[in-house]
């Protein structure tokens, strides 16, 4: 057994406590002399294509890599995420994330799946995305289930096939996340009845972004998924995909089911200055990516900015901040034996100084940071 002492980040308080462990966590007692430090419980990323100069296109190196980099910034679980590309591209990134899921990463954070964004989306709503965009035909959707690794897709339900392809994904029990998607209120919600009749459990893949906005006549996608008590809602919180004010919006309506990702790309952790996403040059400059058109392409955030930048800029209380980075996460995707620190789940720690700077990462109760 194993001992940690800190300020605990439990779902209704802060405890100083002393945590008791193995691979899982054992007992949780109060003490009062607990040092200043925080330990939270391990960040769940479910929508991430890069970091530190590897994608999740690029194949199993990459993966392993990209993955440790995040794992260094309290990742420790983690859904490597495609792009749209030609579809012999997507499905050689598919098997490289089932191969390193099989083997693991030594020294690495979880590779729960993947995450199928593209190409499966609108072609008028790419964003960043390169222009490969294809409905979800039949055998496709077969394909990518085939490689049994794909957790979360990314669809816009006005796609033709897109009826019958939602409920396949929903009914092998795949999250079904509405995103790069033209479609409206209606359109929405419709799609969130044929994820939830089929079983599924609905989601959005970046709220806001690569999406219609909300309006007063018009109330567009967003509106359906946040007034739906199904579904949940990825969002990029690095303040400048979503402004802070929205973001306090969204989470006072989407109580428990508003979820941090990244949607970082290659050029996270290195340096500002040119780089590429899916196959298209980037630059990055003051935090921000940018195609060359102006749009926003992708992130170069980690998991403890946007938890950060919640409490700071968000206004959040640390239980609440922890739970956009790992408990909402958690329970989006069936993961029961994680996303909060309590008896019986697992010993998936991060531990932060008082200015929410990562000095220790724990994966099943290892050390690895």
């Amino acid at each position: 057994m194993t001992t940690i002492e800190g300020h605990v980040v439990l779902p209704d308080q802060v405890l100083p406590a002393r945590v008791t462990y193995d691979s899982v966590i054992r007992s949780i007692e109060p003490f009062l002399a607990a040092p200043r430090r925080l330990i939270l419980p391990g960040f769940i990323d479910g929508h991430v294509h890069g970091g530190a100069g590897a994608d999740t296109m690029d194949g199993p190196d990459a993966i392993r890599r990209l993955s440790r980099f995040h794992l260094a910034h309290g990742t420790t679980t983690i859904l490597p995420t495609t792009i749209t590309r030609p579809w012999a591209d997507v499905m050689s990134a598919l098997r490289a994330v089932a191969e390193v899921k099989a083997q693991g990463v030594e020294n690495g954070p979880d590779i729960y799946g993947a995450h199928l964004e593209g190409p499966f989306v609108s072609p008028h709503k790419l964003g960043a995305q390169p222009p490969f965009a294809v409905a979800p035909e039949p055998a496709l959707v077969e394909e990518a289930l085939s490689t049994g690794v794909v957790k979360v897709v990314t669809l816009a339900p006005e796609l033709d096939h897109a009826e019958d392809a939602i409920g396949r994904f929903s009914r092998a029990g795949v999250r079904v996340s509405l995103g790069h998607t033209t479609t409206d209120y209606e359109g929405a919600a419709r799609a969130i009845c044929t994820i939830c009749a089929a079983g599924g459990v609905p989601g959005a893949t970046h709220l806001f972004n690569a999406m219609s906005p909300i309006e007063g006549r018009r109330p567009g996608p967003v509106t359906a998924l946040i007034c739906s008590d199904a579904a949940y809602g990825e969002m990029i919180f690095d303040t400048h995909h979503v402004h802070p004010a929205t973001f306090r919006l969204v989470e006072r309506n989407m109580p428990g089911r508003l979820l941090f990702v990244t949607d970082a790309m290659r050029g996270a952790g290195g340096p500002e200055g040119e780089s590429t996403l899916g196959g298209q040059a980037v630059m990055i400059r003051d935090g921000v990516v940018r195609l060359p058109d102006g749009s926003l392409a992708g992130s170069v955030l980690t998991l403890d900015v946007a938890f950060r930048n919640a409490v700071t800029a968000g206004g959040m209380s640390l239980p609440r901040a922890a739970a956009l980075v790992s408990g909402n996460a958690a329970r989006y995707l069936g993961l029961h034996d994680r996303g909060r620190i309590a008896p019986g789940l697992r010993a998936d720690f991060v531990v932060m100084d008082e200015d929410f700077v990562v000095q220790e990462t724990h994966v099943r109760g290892m050390r690895t940071t």
